[in-house]
């Protein structure tokens, strides 16, 4: 039997390594490229590494917190951390140094992980979270009919000017 801290048992914290690791093979893979300095790529490269690594350090402080409302924080900066990564993934995108399929499998990493993340934030910050009543929006005209069909001319609708 392995000694394990606290931490190392969140299945978080393991999803979390295992996408510090998928996401170094790919910044190897990405920086040996011949594109890589056109593209700008160890910028991006370099905060993916420190956004992965502070999510992992996060998860971790968090868990070794004693006090909820402490352990919450850390909790929701770590899925901070979690949701620039994936920032972090579109831009490799959208610089062209990847392709959508190449980060696949990282963004459903992410996905999960985030979504662990904010049950975690759940758990352990409900009172800091700030919720709005379910209130109904409307515009109330006393010329207008609401049972009439409203024509495509009608003074209701909003055209955007291009």
């Amino acid at each position: 039997m392995r000694c394990q801290l606290d931490h190392e048992r969140l299945d978080v914290y393991q999803i979390e390594l295992e996408f510090v690791a998928w996401s170094t093979d790919l910044m190897v893979e990405l920086l040996e490229s011949p594109e890589a300095k056109t593209r700008r790529v160890s910028e991006t490269c370099d905060h993916l590494d420190r956004a992965c690594l502070s999510a992992l350090f996060n998860t971790a402080e968090g868990n070794g917190r004693r006090q909820m409302k402490q352990r919450g924080r850390f909790f929701d900066d770590a899925r901070g951390s979690a949701t620039e990564c994936a920032a972090c993934l579109d831009a490799l995108v959208a610089k062209r140094a990847s392709c959508p399929q190449r980060i696949e499998h990282g963004k459903s990493l992410l996905v999960r992980i985030v979504s662990m993340l904010s049950k975690l934030v759940d758990r352990f910050s409900p009172q800091d979270q700030v919720r709005e009543e379910h209130v109904q929006y409307g515009i109330e005209d006393e010329d207008e009919d609401d049972t009439r069909p409203r024509d495509s001319d009608g003074p209701n609708n909003i055209e955007v000017m291009r």
